[in-house]
């Protein structure tokens, strides 16, 4: 990337300013981090001690640098750093990124602080992300970094490329790092805007959106300041990948925390839900949620359709992933006449040959693999989407069903189909079936309704897209905050 934001996410050159090395200082944990992310370029602790900080040379000031840096990152104290902004300008230092508090969201010294900050900025034509935000990761897989107050880094990019977030919670971006470790979530970049005293959510959209390394972008947002920004920003990198945009204060209650923590103004639940479809984002309501749809769009980036069959051993979760499906808007068409023939001739007379498909508790890998054989045969036009439940009982070997179904992923993908898959009840080698799964490109889920909540989150971005790409101008229905 060549545009203003380059230096803040594929910076050459990185100066952090109150470097240090002890693990518990903010100096000391954001030079681990950025360390930990096998960051390639220059790093330049600065530190008034000198010395070494992890075996780089720390210079005392950023007056003393060989050259200007792509990149000033600081992490010290906020009335501190007013200061070191105007040393960074007078030596041509140009991109600022600030991590700590202390500006507007402080009461009246910091607002005062705020003020100053934003007048130096102008005047001296710098460009800034902060203050008050936890960082920057974006594991680029050629210029990674991670100036950071994060804890550990996601888990980064898959074989479709990465997921970035952009959060105006720094807490919530933390949280999306340890669910990425924790269900293997694709998430190779994550942006905590803080107070957005410059750059925000829209102008790091706007650049993600042009990266091919990210296959789609994540938001977490309490206040717009610019509607329709926003909402033509994420219309075009929607024509290209999903946004997904999970709203906090959405209640009255909800809405009355994030007027404390961001100085957001209160939008109905309604504007919000109608801004959303207007803006081409893919709209969830929870965390939990946004973690769903981060598992499947890092499987299926292009969303999948909404036409399904659910293909289970069990009666109770075939009926609760039912219900799920149905409330969540995805389609149930009934079987092909072919279809049924085949499977009617094939399976036990007590079986359910229809949609949802319950080929009983004993299911062996083979008539799990004659329902999918089926569905890929006599299923494309009528089906996009193969929703699997295996319940594990102790009279059946998992492990010949996952090989069964592992070795028809390929021909369910170049039919045309989604498949995504479940295992409940006592699953003896989760990992290992679950890695044998997805290996194949089927993701997999603990929790069969959670399976069906995340493929209808998946199935609204076509339709998102649709509406991207037609020349529809929706009326803005969001209220701006400053």
């Amino acid at each position: 990337m060549t545009s203003k934001l380059s230096a803040f996410l594929t910076p050459r050159s990185i100066a952090l300013v109150g470097a240090g090395e002890r693990p518990t200082s903010s100096g000391g944990a954001t030079m681990q981090l950025l360390i930990q992310s096998r960051y390639r370029g220059a790093i330049y602790p600065i530190n008034p001690k000198g010395g070494t900080i992890f075996g780089f040379q720390a210079y005392t000031a950023l007056r003393e640098l060989p050259a200007p840096a792509d990149l000033v990152v600081i992490v010290i104290r906020p009335d501190l750093i007013l200061d070191v902004v105007e040393q960074a300008a007078d030596c041509g230092h140009r991109n600022i990124l600030i991590l700590p508090g202390g500006f507007a969201e402080s009461g009246p010294d910091g607002q005062a602080r705020d003020r100053a900050l934003r007048r130096l900025v102008a005047d001296r034509g710098l460009t800034l992300t902060g203050p008050n935000c936890a960082g920057i990761v974006h594991l680029d897989r050629q210029w990674p970094l991670a100036p950071a107050f994060f804890r550990t880094l996601p888990s980064g990019p898959g074989p479709n490329g990465g997921i970035a977030l952009i959060s105006q919670s720094g807490a919530l971006a933390e949280e999306a790092i340890a669910k990425s470790n924790q269900w293997s979530l694709p998430i190779s970049t994550v942006i905590s805007v803080g107070n957005s005293l410059q750059l925000g959510i829209e102008d790091f959209l706007d650049e993600l959106g042009d990266d091919d390394g990210i296959s789609s972008v994540f938001l977490y947002i309490e206040s717009v300041a610019d509607p329709a920004k926003l909402q033509a920003t994420a219309r075009r990198v929607a024509t290209r990948k999903p946004v997904v945009a999970l709203f906090g204060g959405r209640t009255i209650a909800g809405a009355a925390a994030a007027q404390a923590h961001t100085g957001a103004v209160a939008n109905s639940d309604a504007a919000v839900d109608a801004f959303c479809v207007a803006s081409a984002m893919v709209r969830v309501h929870t965390f939990r949620e946004l973690a769903l749809a981060a598992k499947g769009f890092g499987f299926y980036p292009e969303g999948i359709g909404a036409r399904s069959l659910i293909l289970s051993n069990s009666g109770g979760p075939g009926v609760l992933t039912t219900d799920m499906a149905a409330l969540r808007g995805l389609d149930l068409p009934p079987l092909t006449n072919a279809m049924t023939d085949t499977l009617a001739n094939a399976f036990p007379g007590e079986a359910s040959v229809a949609n949802p498909l319950d080929i009983l508790a004993d299911a062996r890998g083979e008539r799990f693999r004659t329902a999918m054989q089926a569905a890929i045969d006599h299923g494309p036009g009528t089906f996009d989407t193969v929703l699997g439940i295996h319940v594990t009982p102790f009279m059946v070997e998992a492990g010949d069903v996952i090989e069964n179904l592992a070795g028809l992923a390929g021909a369910a993908k170049a039919a045309g189909f989604a498949f995504l898959h479940s295992m409940m009840g006592t699953v003896l080698e989760r990992d290992a079936w679950f890695a044998a799964m997805e290996a194949t490109g089927v993701p997999m889920f603990d929790d069969a309704e959670a399976m069906a909540e995340c493929a209808a989150i998946l199935a609204r971005y076509p339709p998102a897209r649709a509406l991207a790409k037609s020349d529809a101008k929706p009326p803005i229905s969001l209220r701006g905050s400053s």
